[in-house]
């Protein structure tokens, strides 16, 4: 993916200038239906659609560097037809608009065909680097993939997607981006909380930008009928035909190095129906065609093998930063290892690992401490996607190869840095792999980070904050060679003990966040329940696993509850202490083997956010801009570029607003002050207290806890 340096430099092109080339559109197989009803779309990747216009659309935010992966000249967004164009009402000369037709699992169930059902493919723009960047609407209208939904989006949860889209990115975890966020004056009806008081929304789109948005999903359409669900693949039986074709143009297209390395355009040839019907179905004839097969098969084995590596490495850097996706359903994994399809997100405040985000996961499914084994659940499904042209088993011993080790590698070198556990310049420059360096400082540095973690949880501490806030741990002097690092002296130096007993909860926060989702009284009668009429506890939608998970919360919550603050300052006192501990001895030892103490530092300060987007604080930038104001989302939107820096907020604030009116031309969007914002200012602050509740209330207001979202929604 491009830079935002890259973006952001070199000749640009007005909004009609831009150079597509849907190259997507010419390789996979396209539905000759244009538009038309919602229907099963048999032997095609793509439905052409059509774009429904919106009343008086007008710019809410844009991002200059995403535009700019497209070549796109930053004063076009003060054009008076730039919100047109972005909004659908008029389409960009060279887009072609269509909905890709996919498949998933969802919460472990295949779901049969999903689909774009609220997106749409608008083109390819190959920019003056040679970069192809796919171009995508989110909330345009209703497509043949829409099932009994509208198409369309709302400001809510457009401006999340907007806002964590861009802030994942400059976190530097691989994401698409969002280029622009349209609202408008069209209205839609949606009941935020499922319980029959609907409300009217403003329509709203974004842009999406990514090489691809070609998902795991999308070559599950092809699944024969499933055992459980009944649901099948729209394309079910034409996979020898079509499979093949899928996976020339993925690996031709976005892994070339893949492609080169196996000689693709030799073996490859006239495998797979192409568009035109040329091309034969799999397996490659002919004198040659067993050998054609093998090396056909090497190529897609090495492809799954590094979509797999790519997975793992993508939520190790989730899990590094405290951020839980949601719904990690097969249709919402992207091929090339981007986050994509920002829902019910949420970054966590006190480290929870049983955190859940989506409240249609009532089994915590997709909960923060899952992500990791649910990717490579989904890698394994991608496998037996796949399996028409590459055996099952040979796909998923690949998976099982490649995710574990690479989550591993990844997971501990961006831990040492969150840390400062830095080897010294020779070994980092002899071992690129960190684990294989010293194997037994690995599982020991493991072993650091897994007792950290269970500081935060046992203590309530933030997750965010005590890595970075006022620079935390960075603050932790290296105890000296001969010191004791257990002394109180050390533990207690820099301040660090102090600051973290700042950022844990209190026994009540804690007893409260235990509590289970179920009252009391009822937990009794499921537990009789239980005993006496397990099939009934199945049809009530409770397992005994959820049962079990809910008695343990309430056993938890009530032992909390008879905690008094005293004593639970004094055995986080302790918790902390003994870990300082343990951190300080690292430090020592790795100052005795020539660690740099000021890399240590830049380290720690390059890697651990200071500025990260908390859902109350979107909350707030949402109901502001509900009302027309959108001054707040520049305020966050300009921070969240801006993760790692320690400069005054107003500051940032001011130079973001001087730099976008500066590309511009000197027209400015939005009313970006460059006063600083206390909401702004919070944005990597600890939770929300009592003045922040009405906000909170909307953390997970995709659905309340316990409410079952229907499956029509959790597509895209």
């Amino acid at each position: 993916m491009g830079s935002t340096e890259a973006g952001a430099s070199g000749p640009k092109r007005k909004l009609e200038e831009l150079n597509f080339d849907n190259l997507t559109l010419r390789s996979l197989p396209l539905d000759p239906v244009v538009a038309g009803p919602v229907r099963q779309v048999e032997g095609a990747c793509f439905s052409r659609v059509n774009p429904t216009p919106v009343t008086n659309p007008r710019l809410v935010v844009a991002s200059p560097d995403a535009l700019g992966l497209l070549d796109i000249d930053p004063a076009e967004i003060s054009s008076p037809e730039f919100a047109e164009y972005f909004s659908g009402n008029k389409l960009l000369p060279g887009t072609q608009p269509a909905a890709h037709c996919y498949c998933g699992h969802q919460f472990g169930y295949f779901s049969g065909q999903l689909g774009d059902g609220a997106t749409m493919y608008l083109g390819e723009v190959v920019n003056r680097r040679g970069e192809r960047w796919e171009l995508q609407f989110k909330g345009a209208g209703k497509t043949p993939y829409s099932r009994s939904a509208d198409g369309r989006k709302v400001l809510r949860s457009s401006l999340r997607e907007f806002l964590c889209s861009e802030a994942m990115y400059h976190l530097g975890i691989p994401t698409t981006r969002a280029g622009t966020c349209v609202t408008s004056d069209t209205k839609v009806v949606r009941d935020i909380f499922y319980n029959g008081n609907a409300i009217l929304e403003q329509a709203t789109i974004i842009t999406r930008i990514a090489p691809t948005f070609l998902r795991f999903g999308s070559f599950e359409i092809f699944k024969a009928t499933d055992s459980f669900t009944g649901r099948r693949g729209p394309s079910a039986g034409l996979e020898a035909a079509l499979l093949p074709t899928m996976l020339h143009h993925t690996i031709r297209t976005y892994f070339p190095d893949l492609w080169a390395q196996h000689a693709g355009d030799e073996i490859a040839a006239g495998v797979g129906t192409a568009p035109d019907g040329s091309g034969e179905a799999w397996p490659p004839g002919g004198p040659d065609g067993e050998e054609r097969a093998a090396r056909l098969q090497a190529m897609y084995a090495d492809w799954l093998r590094e979509v797999t590596r790519r997975t793992a490495s993508l939520v190790a850097a989730w899990q590094c930063v405290g951020w839980c996706h949601g719904v990690l359903n097969t249709d919402n994994m992207s091929v090339v290892g981007v986050t994509i399809d920002y829902g019910p997100f949420g970054f966590l405040d006190r480290y929870d690992p049983a955190f859940i985000c989506n409240g249609s996961d009532d089994q915590g499914r997709y909960d923060y401490r899952s992500q990791p084994a649910i990717c490579k659940w989904n890698c394994e499904k991608l496998a037996e996607a796949i399996r028409a042209v590459l055996p099952e088993s040979r796909g998923k011993r690949v998976v099982a190869e490649t995710f574990d080790r690479e989550f591993r590698r990844t997971y501990l070198a961006i831990m040492r840095r969150k840390l400062g556990l830095l080897p010294p310049a020779s070994a980092a420059a002899a071992a690129a792999d960190e684990v294989d360096a010293d194997p037994a400082l690995a599982v020991a540095d493991e072993a650091l980070v897994a007792d950290l973690l269970a500081a935060m949880e046992e203590t309530g501490a933030d997750f965010t904050n005590t890595f970075r806030r006022a620079a935390c741990l960075s603050r932790f002097p290296v105890p000296a060679p001969n010191a004791d690092p257990s002394s109180s002296d050390v533990v207690a130096a820099g301040g660090v003990l102090d600051y973290i007993l700042t950022q844990v909860a209190d026994a009540a926060t804690l007893a409260a966040a235990a509590a289970p989702r179920i009252p009391a009284h009822n937990l009794q009668m499921l537990s009789m329940l239980a005993t006496k009429n397990p099939e009934l506890l199945h049809q009530m939608g409770m397992t005994q696993q959820m049962l079990a998970s809910e008695l343990e919360r309430l056993r938890r919550s009530e032992q909390l509850k008879k905690v008094s603050e005293a004593a639970k300052r004094e055995a986080d006192t302790a918790r902390w202490s003994a870990w300082l501990a343990a951190y300080g001895a690292r430090l020592q030892r790795g100052g005795a083997a020539g660690a740099d103490p000021a890399e240590r530092v830049a380290a720690m300060q390059a890697t651990n956010p200071r500025f990260i987007l908390r859902n109350w604080i979107a909350q707030q930038a949402i109901e502001k801009a509900e009302k027309g104001d959108f001054s707040e989302v520049a305020r966050v939107y300009a921070l969240l570029r801006n993760p790692f820096s320690d400069a005054d907020v107003s500051e940032l604030v001011a130079a973001s607003t001087r730099a976008a009116t500066a590309a511009r031309g000197g027209a400015a969007v939005t009313d970006e002050s460059a006063s600083s914002s206390a909401a702004a200012a919070a944005v990597s602050a600890a939770p929300a207290g009592p003045a922040e509740a009405s906000a909170r209330r909307h953390q997970r207001h995709w659905q309340p806890a316990g409410v079952r979202r229907p499956p029509a929604g959790l597509g895209d």
